[in-house]
């Protein structure tokens, strides 16, 4: 399990070092293990995409001044929730969102969580797209907003380091065209041909 010193680093660096590695998930006794593919990094008061842009504080963002490792969950449109971690240390408000996972085993209780049915049940469709996107990430691990302030260091939802053998691909982030020059920055992070990376045009 990494612990804390690890998520102390760099926001760009972390975003980068996440990838390969495993979140490991227990749900009731089962466990889910997934490796992290493509993640997303937010550089706090001097990036214009991220919620802490100008050192702004509110309810909902005050999880991204705590230290790092804290897991910021936020919702949006009122249904999607979406899985940062926290970066750099306290009162640095900084944040990687993990945009998408590849499944590596228990196949149908993802597929459970995702679409209430086994694997073998999915249509072609449903398989692409079981948990490549921030949103689809969170439903396939069961993860709302009681994260929300937790560390990625308890029993139910921890975090390994994985193999590095792979190339990292840099590309614009997603979603963010309101964020005027930040919305060109180079802030997102995928495995290349990994087949659950969300969005492969740069």
């Amino acid at each position: 399990m990494l612990d804390r010193k690890y998520f102390r680093k760099n926001t760009l660096d972390l975003a980068k070092d996440l990838l390969g590695n495993i979140l490991v998930r227990k749900i009731d006794g089962q466990i889910i293990r997934a490796k992290i593919v493509e993640t997303e990094a937010y550089l706090g008061v001097n990036d214009r995409a991220c919620h802490t842009f100008l050192g702004k504080k509110t309810d909902r963002n005050k999880i991204m001044y705590m230290d790092a490792g804290t897991l910021y969950v936020y919702q949006t449109y009122g249904i999607h929730f979406l899985l940062n971690i926290s970066s750099v240390k306290e009162e640095v408000p900084e944040a990687v969102l993990l945009r998408a996972i590849e499944p590596l085993e228990n196949f149908d209780l993802i597929s459970k969580n995702r679409f209430g049915k086994n694997y073998q049940d999915l249509s072609i469709y449903q398989r692409k797209n079981l948990s490549n996107g921030p949103a689809k990430l969170t439903k396939a691990l069961k993860i709302d907003k009681n994260f929300n302030g937790k560390d990625i260091f308890s029993k139910d939802f921890y975090m390994e380091e994985g193999k590095k053998d792979f190339e990292i691909v840099k590309a614009k982030r997603i979603g963010i065209d309101y964020a005027k020059e930040a919305r060109d920055f180079l802030y997102r992070f995928y495995i290349k041909d990994n087949p659950y990376v969300s969005k492969l045009e740069s």
